[in-house]
């Protein structure tokens, strides 16, 4: 592939800078520090063009924190103007990316996403017996800075603008060990990490002869009708991770099983004729279901955020078993009071209606009280 150059003005540019600033913002409109970037957006921005075209510019310290679902994840804020800069690189890099790409690599793309990603597994559920599943361990903290910047470089011949790719990439977050691992919180991180898989891609189609084969981010699976060759191809998958991308995989997360009995993928668990959400996904739902109800009745949250929330929760996958929950917390409701409101009597009748209404009935009955 032909390598791209004279890219570095395009991210100088002031319209560029502009858009990038305006794209960050949607992200942290309640922010204090995006506020008061954006109120001086004019001085700001040419500042920040003069360091990126004087070669001064420094990334900020990143703001740490915790977070514990679905599982531990330590996340890197990075300061907004920072965030800028990110946007703006990734308006360059993203055309770049997209070329390389094979055309079943569905993580931070235009077009691709989760729900695609299902829908092509699904697809490849139907027409084979077998599959194989792989997921990386700890990628993000794993992923190796100067084999990255090698592949950057491969694809990048403008010296300013692999400078600050370089730059970018060396910011690391606190927690992680020198020379590895991608901030989770940055925008450039989601994806370095989407291209840092990409040789495996490749060597998967090309090289191993894979045909049936999904790749989101770290999470991956291969389809044959063949058991044996499946084992034959984790093996030679873990042989290349180690030796080219120095990446590992979870041992109690690679395996070889019947697509009958279900692919744990994306939350959900994918078999030939359906998709279910996933046993902890449904959790995970009903416990923050019942935690917005919680906050509704103590007044903490406002009735619009309430149906927002519950609405949102019930995917058309799996909306038998989350309407149940929401009829249940009725009922219990509805006994307490004693009495029946308006809205409970057009309540049965609107369970096949949208998910969205099951919680505007619901937070009607709670108002009525």
């Amino acid at each position: 592939m032909k390598r791209s150059g004279n890219v570095f003005q395009q991210v100088c540019d002031f319209a560029a800078l502009e858009q990038a600033a305006y794209r960050a913002f949607r992200a942290n409109r309640n922010n204090g520090d995006a506020l008061r970037f954006m109120f001086y957006l004019e001085p700001e921005l040419f500042r920040l063009q003069r360091e990126l075209r004087g070669g001064v510019y420094q990334p900020g310290a990143y703001h740490t924190f915790t977070i514990r679902e679905p599982k531990v994840r330590h996340i890197a804020a990075a300061p907004f103007r920072d965030r800028v800069v990110h946007h703006a690189v990734c308006a360059v890099l993203e055309p770049v990316f997209e070329q390389c790409y094979i055309h079943d690599s569905y993580a931070c793309r235009k077009n691709k996403g989760s729900h695609r990603a299902m829908q092509r597994a699904t697809l490849f559920a139907r027409h084979n017996r077998w599959f194989l599943k792989c997921d990386a361990a700890k990628y993000f903290e794993s992923v190796d800075h100067e084999a990255l910047k090698a592949i950057v470089h491969r694809l990048f011949k403008d010296k300013h603008f692999l400078r600050l790719l370089e730059q970018i990439i060396e910011h690391n977050a606190p927690h992680n060990a020198p020379g590895k691992g991608l901030p989770i919180g940055n925008l450039t991180s989601q994806y370095f990490a989407n291209l840092y898989l990409d040789v495996l891609d490749h060597n998967i189609k090309e090289q191993l002869r894979v045909k049936h084969y999904v790749r989101y981010m770290d999470d991956f699976l291969c389809f044959s009708d063949s058991k044996e060759s499946l084992h034959i191809i984790l093996g030679q998958v873990k042989m290349f991770l180690e030796e080219h991308l120095h990446l590992s995989l979870k041992p109690n997360k690679c395996y070889v099983a019947p697509v009958t009995q279900g692919i744990p993928f994306l939350g959900m668990r994918i078999y030939p004729g359906t998709v279910r959400l996933s046993r902890q996904s449904l959790v995970r739902c009903r416990r923050k279901v019942k935690q917005r109800e919680q906050e509704f009745v103590a007044g903490r949250i406002a009735e619009e955020t309430l149906i927002q929330s519950t609405g949102r929760f019930n995917d058309r996958r799996n909306r038998p078993r989350l309407e149940r929950r929401l009829t249940r917390l009725y009922a219990r409701a509805r006994a307490q009071w004693q009495y029946k409101t308006p809205y409970y009597r057009g309540f049965r009748h609107n369970l096949e209606h949208s998910p969205r209404r099951l919680a505007t009935l619901y937070a009607g009955a709670r108002r009525e009280k």
